[in-house]
């Protein structure tokens, strides 16, 4: 139960998701949120009297204790905290999708002020692992970058997707924090250091109380919600939830008093048996109103036909799933067929099938018409991943006569690489993709990982080393062939860059390898980011052209400017007309530059995401320590335009001959 303590109505509009409390003078709680036209403003009603005169920092003429801090630029994330434990208080920090500021309210000034090439979507400031100095760390375009309070770049490594969401927690329990990062492909990736320990998807995520499931306060606002924070914002002693609504309404909230969370406990028992009891009333009226169905079945129809009605089946009766891959036909594409059957003469009335990320809703039913009642079902699945998923599967057995059903349950498993079907006899010709490597395996597991990992039939046989196999995607159609030669040397030859990742990853885990070193060679996949790095060559000249011709135009306009009134102060009009007819032509100029340099900016941003992708993809071919030196070599080899030396590393691992 919260207990609502004060509500504060700003004229200022806030930014979702960019709201925070710091204490940036060390003792008083201040609240600082983005606002619109590039500005973040401060609340701070504890020293009203105090004034901020920095050259950012504006005093609004609305509010004698909120202050205005113009950044000049859209904000994208915002945070504050300890960042320099040296000054004992908190730095504000905000970022944009260029550039990085961390700025020191108490006294006015820029602790540094970064470029941020990847851009800044989120925002965290805390400890990460064994790095002994706080991080600011933000998250952009498919790439991590972590401050110091000096701007010096202490860490950086790179992610699946654009970042939207960034946490510090320690997920494991070893007492240091690692990162966690949601990103646009829905996965949430656990970083510690530039290491992923851990990686899931999650396309819903619930909040609910973890005794009943059920809300336990509610309050209502007239606008949606920009952020929710804690602090002292009254400094009574009391931590209050800080709710901030996004026209600047904000509510503080404390827990309930003693007495009242006394008075909710007894209130919450009471609630827990009356709906314990409303659920034993319901369930009695039913079986009830079964009873009733039964009997007058029985009374009316003879012995064996009252049990089709009633529902009851062989006790003996069970329920069977199978997996296997359907090749599709000009009316279907091809596709994975979960068959379920009953083990006798039943019907199956119904199935449910829950299975995140495969469907929409996470939930299928398939609910066939009375005519097409049989004892088995066959569902298509299109996985859109390369991930194992549980399927729970809930299905309704009895007759065609039956009014009550029978609920049978039970979980199967999707292999990960379900959807590619085993190709026989092997192809002609394989891909000229390749990645090599050698594991301390017998041939045996690796057969034991690949029944596990892919939907092979039942009478396939694999031989002992050496051997091939060979797949077909029923996504595109790209080939993947395996060979495994006796001395556990694997060569897995496929285009497709991320199914060869997926494949190192997938084997890593199984046979618990912790550090695996690779030779890999994607001849087109490379040439393709060779254009794209020339891309972003051509882009960085462009953006670099551009600032400076606005420099230029900028003065230009500042000379034109005094000129035309200079001609005003001496009456000469037509001198004056001239110059503001230059100043309009210089301005329409100026517009256009800046849609152009707007343009480029996203291009390269664009680019700059598929360069990142590329050195996450040459890091998943690898596992453990080389993964993470390859990551760091490629971005040390892009820093210094080295790009023949960033293609070694991404085919040997190492920069060295």
């Amino acid at each position: 139960m919260l207990l609502p303590v004060f509500t504060l109505k700003l004229r200022h509009k806030i930014s979702p998701r960019m709201v925070a409390i710091g204490r940036y003078d060390g003792t008083h709680p201040c609240l600082a949120a983005a606002t619109q036209a590039g500005k973040v403003f401060i609340h701070n009603p504890h020293t009203r009297s105090q004034h901020f005169s920095a050259p950012r920092v504006l005093q609004s003429p609305l509010e004698s204790d909120v202050s205005l801090l113009n950044i000049n630029q859209a904000v994208s994330c915002l945070t504050a905290g300890v960042l320099n434990p040296e000054l004992g208080y908190d730095t504000l920090l905000v970022g944009t999708q260029t550039n990085l500021l961390a700025y020191d309210v108490y006294n006015n000034s820029d602790l540094f002020y970064r470029e941020v090439t990847d851009g800044a979507n989120a925002i965290v400031l805390g400890t990460l692992g064994d790095i002994s100095s706080p991080l600011a760390i933000i998250g952009g375009n498919c790439a991590l970058q972590g401050f110091d309070h000096e701007g010096n770049d202490l860490f950086w490594t790179v992610t699946g997707d654009n970042v939207h969401s960034l946490a510090l927690c320690d997920f494991d329990g070893d007492g240091k924090k690692e990162l966690l990062v949601g990103s646009e492909d829905f996965d949430i990736r656990v970083f510690k250091e530039d290491e992923i320990v851990a990686e899931m998807t999650e396309t819903e995520v619930d909040a609910r109380s973890d005794r009943t499931g059920e809300v336990i306060f509610k309050d209502n606002f007239p606008a949606a919600i920009a952020g929710v924070v804690e602090g002292d914002y009254r400094m009574d002693g009391q931590v209050q939830l800080v709710c901030c609504s996004v026209d600047g309404e904000i509510r503080g909230y404390l827990p309930g008093t003693a007495e009242m969370r006394g008075n909710l406990m007894d209130t919450s028992v009471e609630q827990d048996l009356i709906r314990e009891l409303s659920q034993k009333k319901q369930h009695l009226l039913l079986e009830l109103r079964n009873y009733e169905e039964n009997a007058k079945a029985e009374s009316s129809s003879p012995l064996s036909e009252a049990d089709g009605h009633r529902g009851i089946i062989p006790a003996n009766t069970k329920l069977h799933t199978a997996l296997s891959v359907n090749l599709g036909n000009e009316n279907q594409a091809a596709h994975v067929e979960l068959r379920v059957s009953t083990s006798n003469d039943t019907i199956i009335r119904a199935v449910l099938i829950f299975a995140e990320g495969i469907f929409i809703g996470e939930s299928h039913v398939v609910h066939p018409s009375i005519h097409n009642l049989s004892s088995s079902i066959r569902v298509p699945i299109t996985p859109p991943k390369d991930v194992p998923v549980d399927l729970h599967l809930k299905a309704f057995v009895g007759y065609r006569s039956s009014t009550q059903f029978h609920v049978f349950e039970l979980t199967r498993q999707l292999p990960r690489f379900s959807m590619y079907a085993l190709t026989s006899p092997a192809p002609a010709s394989e891909p000229v993709s390749y990645v090599n490597f050698i594991i301390a395996e017998r041939a045996h597991r690796v057969v034991v990982w690949l029944s596990q990992n892919f939907l092979l039939l039942e009478d396939t046989a694999i031989q002992n080393a050496p051997f091939q196999v060979c797949f077909t995607s029923l996504r595109n159609g790209g080939q993947l062939c395996i060979k495994v030669k006796p001395s556990g040397e694997i060569t897995i030859n496929t285009d497709d860059i991320d199914l060869a990742g997926d494949v190192i990853q997938s084997m890593a885990s199984f046979f618990a390898i912790e550090d695996l070193q690779v030779e890999a060679d994607f001849p087109v996949y490379f040439e393709e980011l060779r254009k794209v790095l020339v891309k972003v060559d051509e882009y960085h000249s462009v953006h670099q052209k551009l600032s400076a011709d606005m420099a230029d135009n900028s003065n230009l306009i500042r000379s034109l400017l005094v000129r035309a009134e200079d001609a005003r102060l001496m009456r000469d009009m037509k001198t004056m007309k001239r110059r503001y007819m230059e100043l309009y032509d210089l301005n329409k100029d100026l517009l256009n530059e800046y849609k152009i340099r707007c343009n480029n900016h996203t291009e390269l941003l664009g680019n700059l995401k598929a360069v990142n992708q590329a050195i996450q993809r040459a890091g998943r071919l690898r596992v453990g320590k080389p993964k993470n030196q390859v990551i760091t070599a490629c971005r040390d080899a892009i820093r210094s335009n080295n790009i023949n030396t960033l293609f070694r590393i991404m085919r040997v691992g190492t920069a060295s001959s």
